[in-house]
């Protein structure tokens, strides 16, 4: 009996994703267990296990397709002998459009085969969030127009072609590309960049932003870590600052707990848990693997974990439980030479510290000058879940810990 292979859900918040390269050819004989297909998330490129057996009978669904949604039919999966269909039993796309990106929240999925019931009409209408923002906000009823997609589906591509606008409001004027005498080179937004800039977007529109900056002296913090450096075993173990800060921001969050918390219409969420987003810089965007109970582990520890994670993080490797969830997030850029520098809060996180580089700089001690390594780090804050007098009292038990660093160990 023919069964489909869907287009799989590889986290929580996926909807779509790009079948980025199938690792089996039609006629390929699949066990349970085998790795299918490669499919591109807006996280990571992660591999696809069949879960049943059979002959690759038909692929529905090529590489390089984008925007294919979850639980869509990528392919067919025939017994041995049998005759395989011309189409699966849901009437899957050849292919499908790679512009029609979703629109959902931050976090909060939305399948894209859920039916949209509209105020036009009691009829259900399948659309795509895309097709439906854009045809609100052009004044199209959605009645008007004819879906080309799986199911009679709405797709942006409806949308373009026109239907009756259900008001005589202008529509809106797409901006054009800035013409340039020179020659243009078009790289297509990968799935990553597409969702990094909805989200981004979406941060700083809907989370009202304050930051906080303060100067850290970094000179006992440097001691000790040419202590520890000198003095371990193992000589692969080196221990580098930015370990040292994941672990000064967890013991931080749980001197002061009101920044370990994620704001909702209904509620604050105050988490026990302190799990810190660590952003790591990948080809084609950024990704946060988190270092879970970071308050509650050892130096060494945080940095093999933030070694190792970062290191499959760029090989595309990491599971989803490894970069989705985490408390608070933390953006170090010192390694660049960058003074200062404000990051975008990663929702529904209610903060991130940006970590700018350790540079000598004049401080005064007393009645005298002085010459100090010093550091500037700011801390970005969603003004819905924290104040200001709370923000700037955990910058300063922040500079307390780095600056009494033997915290750190004991």
């Amino acid at each position: 009996m023919a069964i489909d292979i869907l287009m799989p859900a590889l986290s929580p918040t996926m909807t779509e994703g790009k079948l980025a390269r199938w690792l089996k050819n039609e006629g390929d004989t699949v066990s349970a267990g085998d790795v299918i297909a490669e499919i591109e998330t807006d996280k990571a490129t992660m591999e696809v296990e069949a879960v049943d057996e059979g002959i690759l009978g038909r692929i529905l669904v090529q590489e390089g397709a984008e925007g294919v949604a979850v639980n869509t039919p990528i392919a067919i999966l025939v017994e041995e002998g049998e005759d395989v269909p011309a189409a699966s039993s849901a009437q899957a796309p050849a292919s499908v459009a790679a512009a029609d990106a979703p629109a959902a929240p931050v976090n909060v999925p939305t399948p894209v085969t859920k039916a949209a019931v509209t105020a036009e009409s009691s009829e259900r209408i399948f659309v795509s969030p895309l097709a439906k923002r854009m045809a609100k906000e052009r004044g199209i009823a959605l009645t008007s127009l004819n879906g080309t997609g799986p199911n009679g589906r709405i797709l942006k591509r409806d949308v373009e072609k026109g239907g009756q606008p259900t008001t005589t409001a202008p529509k809106a004027t797409p901006a054009a590309p800035v013409a340039s005498e020179g020659s243009v080179t078009r790289v297509p937004n990968s799935t990553m960049r597409k969702v990094i800039a909805r989200r981004l977007t979406e941060s700083k529109t809907q989370v009202p932003h304050f930051y906080v900056s303060v100067d850290i002296e970094l000179d006992a913090l440097l001691a000790l870590r040419s202590k520890l450096n000198a003095t371990a075993e193992d000589n692969s173990f080196k221990l580098s600052v930015n370990d040292m800060m994941i672990k000064a921001v967890g013991l931080a969050l749980k001197k002061v707990q009101g920044l370990n918390v994620q704001f909702t219409d209904s509620e604050t969420l105050h988490f026990d848990n302190v799990d810190i987003s660590m952003a790591v810089s990948i080809p084609d965007g950024l990704i946060t693997p988190i270092i879970r109970n970071a308050d509650q582990k050892s130096l060494r520890e945080i940095s093999r974990e933030a070694k190792d994670l970062a290191k499959r993080a760029r090989a595309g490797k990491l599971k989803p439980e490894e970069f989705q969830g985490g408390t608070f997030s933390i953006s170090n850029m010192g390694m660049f030479g960058v003074r200062d520098f404000a990051a975008i809060i990663n929702p529904p996180q209610a903060g991130i510290l940006a970590i700018a580089s350790g540079e000598k700089r004049a401080v005064v001690r007393g009645d005298q000058l002085a010459i100090a390594t010093v550091m500037t780090a700011t801390l970005s804050v969603d003004h819905r879940a924290v104040d200001g007098a709370l923000g700037a009292q955990w910058l300063n038990a922040l500079r307390d810990i780095i600056q009494n660093p033997y915290t750190l160990v004991v």
